[in-house]
């Protein structure tokens, strides 16, 4: 866009009015959600959950003509006690975490023949992440994985996507009782990739999920990670950064569902976007039933605009069935450089292009931070500064 746009959205507390709403998928959606492709119809891109999307981009993974050729190596490297197994389609554990939102997630679904499933046993606290390469050499792949951690475990995992690839995938997490699962997705990908993906987290009793999304390459990136809880006391927080170049499109939209009382979850994302053509999505849908009492949730999106040419689209929504809540909020901004945070830098003798880029490290350093692995934090912040040097 030739003009930054600001878009403050109000927010709101545990005093405020309740809102009766329908759930988010039924009102969001075209079609409700199911494991079998058949029952989504073929968008055009004049459907509320496509309308940002660039279909003719998705080589075919949205109107069923994509075929599957391989082309992607999986390779994952686990600490010791992690159960490694590759499974048949009949897996009673595949889909519990949730069920396809889309017709890209239900071809998915459909169309892959072996999933992945690490498990970490109950009790067992992880000193060291696990880590998945995701390596695309080319071809077009569908794809399930699930992450499941027993009763009290902890574990950090990091899943890294890189080279070229045209994927079409599901990823659950299952929390038992009072489990810690960190989770690190990078997209990392060569210029011409597409991936599109849903995943689904469900949360045990009083067990807490991080999600950690960080986007970078890629020709067509569209994420889809979605909540629920499985018991009280459960926590989740969801981060994302990203950085969208000329060309890319790189779309993320959320969904916390608030289905059990006394659950809390907060959701901050940040992008940064520079050359002709970037455009970035974020939708953050948060939904607290008429049974979710006790609720605590807030969500955020920020987004700094580098250059002319770049748009954002960001909506957060925020749907409340009961008044019985801690509180529930939400936000988002797109702008330009804070012009007083430059000249605070510049009047201390710093340049203007290295004061730009002490404003745009600062603006992802609390994300980063989040992440807790230092050889991940280090390459993205390399990769930031490479981005940076392209413009700032």
């Amino acid at each position: 866009m030739a003009e930054a746009q600001s878009i403050p959205v109000g927010s709101t507390t545990a005093g405020a009015i309740a809102v009766a709403a329908e759930s988010t998928v039924a009102t969001r959606m075209s079609a409700p959600p199911s494991f079998d492709v058949a029952d989504f119809p073929v968008p055009h891109g004049r459907e509320e959950e496509w309308r940002f999307t660039p279909l003719e981009r998705l080589r075919g993974l949205h109107d069923g003509t994509a075929v599957a050729t391989g082309g992607v190596k999986v390779d994952v490297q686990a600490p010791e006690g992690v159960i490694v197994e590759t499974v048949g389609r009949d897996d009673a554990r595949l889909g519990r975490a949730g069920t396809p939102v889309d017709r890209i997630a239900a071809q998915a679904y459909s169309a892959f023949e072996q999933a992945g499933v690490i498990t970490v046993p109950k009790d067992t606290v992880l000193t060291e992440p696990v880590r998945i390469a995701v390596h695309g050499e080319g071809g077009t792949a569908f794809a399930h994985q699930v992450i499941e951690l027993g009763a009290f475990a902890e574990a950090v995992v990091v899943i890294d996507h890189t080279g070229d690839a045209v994927l079409a995938a599901n990823v659950d997490y299952l929390l038992g009782d009072g489990a810690k699962l960190t989770v690190v997705s990078v997209q990392d990908w060569d210029d011409k990739a597409v991936h599109a993906a849903q995943h689904n987290a469900l949360i045990g009793r009083d067990a807490s999920f991080k999600s950690v999304v960080v986007t970078f390459g890629g020709d067509v990136v569209r994420l889809h990670p979605r909540v629920t809880y499985a018991g009280t006391g459960g926590e989740a927080e969801l981060f994302g950064l990203y950085f969208t170049d000329a060309g890319q499109h790189q779309e993320h939209r959320l969904l916390v569902d608030h289905n059990v009382p006394h659950c809390k979850s907060n959701v901050v994302y940040k992008g940064a976007l520079q050359g002709d053509d970037a455009h970035a999505v974020w939708i953050g849908d948060v939904l607290i039933e008429a049974r979710a009492e006790g609720t605590d949730t807030y969500e955020m999106n920020r987004n700094l605009v580098l250059t002319d040419g770049a748009r954002v689209d960001s909506v957060p929504n925020l749907e409340i069935e009961t008044g019985e809540i801690v509180g529930a909020g939400h936000a988002s901004a797109t702008g330009r450089f804070d012009d007083e945070q430059l000249f605070y830098l510049m009047a201390r003798g710093i340049p203007a292009d290295e004061a730009r880029r002490l404003v745009v490290r600062g603006f992802f350093a609390e994300l980063v931070q989040q992440i807790g692995v230092p050889d991940i934090e280090e390459r993205l912040i390399a990769r930031i500064e490479t981005e940076l040097e392209a413009t700032v």
